[in-house]
């Protein structure tokens, strides 16, 4: 199927796509926020600039956007239908690169929760968010 728009149009929609202060990310921080936990924002000195920081409970929450970072068994990971082979490259690497920002976190001894966008659908949001609450209470104890 061809694209729909004109390379000039597809280009300006893609190039508002945030890598930063994206929705569910925003959901998550108003969430822990609300709860009183307190945090900080895209830390340049850890690896992969985790999206939020709780150093009190020495835990990173990276969320992930589930085409971005091809979500396994996902309704909304899809490979688009042209360019394949280039799409494909861009979204293994960018697995890769999650890979090794997580296991570079955990050894630095960092416990690292991965919250998918489709989890903070608005069904679904709630349920996330408490299990995120439990984590890092969970972490907290130990």
């Amino acid at each position: 199927m061809a694209d729909v728009h004109k390379p000039k149009i597809r280009s300006f929609n893609m190039s508002k796509i945030r890598s930063k202060d994206t929705k569910p990310e925003m959901a998550v921080r108003r969430f822990l926020h609300f709860k009183g936990y307190r945090y900080r924002l895209h830390v340049k000195d850890l690896p992969g600039k985790p999206d939020i920081v709780l150093p009190k409970y020495n835990t990173v929450i990276l969320v992930q956007g589930c085409f971005w970072h091809a979500h396994e068994n996902c309704k909304y990971f899809k490979l688009p239908s042209t360019r394949q082979d280039w799409w494909k490259k861009k979204i293994e690497k960018n697995k890769q690169r999650d890979t090794e920002n997580i296991d570079l976190l955990k050894l630095k001894g960092w416990k690292v929760i991965v919250l998918w966008e489709c989890d903070l659908k608005p069904k679904l949001r709630e349920v996330a968010l408490e299990k995120i609450l439990k984590e890092i209470d969970g972490n907290s104890r130990n």
